[in-house]
Order: C-alpha cells, then structure tokens, then sequence
C-alpha cells in the first residue's frame, strides 16, 4: 500500500490564487480578490506610517483590511501637489493608498456660544461619570486645553467645575469636575465599543441631534493648522457636526461611544465627523460612565 504524504492545508492566499487561476481559464478572472490576498500587513503599515509622516494636514486616514488600502480623506484645503506628496512619500507603498476628497474643512469643533461655555468658547458636555463618590464629565480635550473652568451660561456665572484633565493632540477628551452640587448629572449610559456599519446618534450645543452611520474605526486626522495636530484612534461617521458640538455624545441607544472631536461640512450638507472613543478617555481617568 502506497501512504501518501500529508499535505499541508493551503493558506488563504494560495486559496485565492488557486481559485483565479482555475477562473482565469474560463475568462471569470477575480482580479480584486487576488489583489488584496497579495497585499501584507507590513505593507500596510508602511503605507500607513507614510501617510502619517508626510506632515500633510487637513487629512484623515484608516487602514481599510476589507479592501486592503490605507484609506485617505482630503479635505478642501489639500492641493494635488500635497496628494502627490503622500503617495511620494509611500513609495512603492503608494499602490495601497486610496485618496478619497470631501467638502469643507477637517477642524475641532469649538466655538463661542452656548452649552457649557470656558475661556471665551462654547463646548458640549459628553457623558456623566463617577469615581468614588464624586461626579464628573466627559468631554473634548481640544475644550478642556483652552478653559480651566466650565459655567451653565454664556455670562459664566453659573459655576459647573473645573478642567481636572485633558489629553490633546493625540487624544481628545479632558475630564471636569462638578464643583456646584446645585447641580444635577443624570446617566443611563454603559460604555460600549462602535463596529463598522453601526447606527449612530450625535448631539451637541449647536445643531442638537443627528443620526448616521460608523464608517471607519482607528481612524487619525490631522485637523488644518499646525496649532491642531493629529488624533488617533478615532471612531470615522457621516453624521453632522458644526462648531460647538465639540465633547458631545456619540451613542447607540444606551451604548455611550464616542465623544465629538472634529469634522468636516456641516448639518445642511453632510460631512465627515470624527469622534474620540469613550472606553478610553473613562480609563484614563479612571471613572465610570453611567
């Protein structure tokens, strides 16, 4: 009796490639499929990292594993020569990166208006939490970097308490502390994690409630002006946001995901939004969203 030797299984790339070949002799060739079984993490990464290193602002970027590209968002401020920049900086990498365009400007929310109201801006309130007893706030770090203390109304002289923290660039949450027990800090909130295709509902000082859905998850941006840095590890939406959302709620029902960083348009023509995970900035500082 013949024993054959044990095979080994195929991996997933000699998978695919076995199947376009056998297709490619009847004509059906899956030139897709090939494509991205050929594209590595590694060249991902690199491509990636070349985006980040180009120092190009007023975009976004994602590493998109569905279709194997480094997904870039331009916003209006960015010439072809800056396109050109990024995909010269990537090198032999440039074939993964795919430069997409949007209206408008990548920028922090922040404003001067209405809300909760510091240093001259307007911000929102994100999610209550508590630590021990004692309640505070979740909300940007772009706020939190410009107002040491946060007040009711616009003639701030309705105390909420002051900026304990923040975290920006790079992240973007600050935690406040309720110092006016006069106060009240309702919850109903448990942080949970977004998922690509995620239904969404976003609210804040200026444009109130709007809906729409996760686009992207990990996702940098470098907002337009060198003053704002980069942010990673962003949570990528089509819902609207104008300036003075900024800190407000992401959430899905009860789920409390994100809170507003920036964006792009507004709530008259769309946009892109990107919003800071909330499992994070509640870690950081310890504090239970509820």
């Amino acid at each position: 009796m013949n024993i054959l030797p044990a095979q080994r299984p195929l991996t997933r790339t000699a998978r695919l490639l076995a199947v376009a070949s056998a297709l490619a002799a009847t004509g059906a060739l899956i030139p897709s499929a090939v494509a991205s079984a050929a594209v590595s993490e590694g060249r991902l990464a690199a491509a990636r990292d070349a985006v980040d290193q180009s120092g190009v602002g007023g975009i976004a970027w994602y590493v998109d594993r569905a279709t194997d590209r480094v997904v870039v968002t331009a916003d209006a401020t960015v010439p072809p020569a800056q396109e050109a920049t990024i995909k010269q900086r990537a090198g032999a990498n440039a074939a993964v990166i795919q430069i997409n365009h949007v209206a408008g400007t990548f920028r922090p929310l922040l404003a001067a208006g209405d809300a909760i109201y510091g240093g001259g801006y307007r911000c929102s309130l994100g999610f209550n939490a508590v630590s021990g007893g004692t309640y505070y706030f979740l909300t940007a770090g772009h706020c939190g970097k410009v107002a040491a203390t946060w007040y009711t109304n616009p003639a701030q002289s309705t105390l909420i308490g002051p900026t304990l923290n923040y975290s920006f660039p790079g992240n973007d949450y600050a935690l406040v502390r309720y110092a006016n027990t006069s106060l009240s800090h309702p919850g109903g909130f448990t942080v949970a994690n977004a998922f690509v295709g995620e239904k969404v509902t976003r609210k804040g000082s200026t444009t109130g409630t709007h809906t729409g859905t996760v686009t992207a998850l990990n996702a940098s941006v470098r907002y337009s002006g060198r003053e704002h840095g980069t942010v990673s590890g962003l949570i990528q939406t089509t819902v609207c946001a104008e300036p003075g959302d900024s800190g407000g709620p992401l959430y899905d029902g009860t789920k409390a995901l994100g809170l507003t960083s920036g964006g792009s348009g507004d709530c008259t023509s769309g946009g892109t939004t990107f919003f800071q995970p909330v499992r994070e900035a509640a870690n950081a500082y310890g504090v239970t969203v509820y």
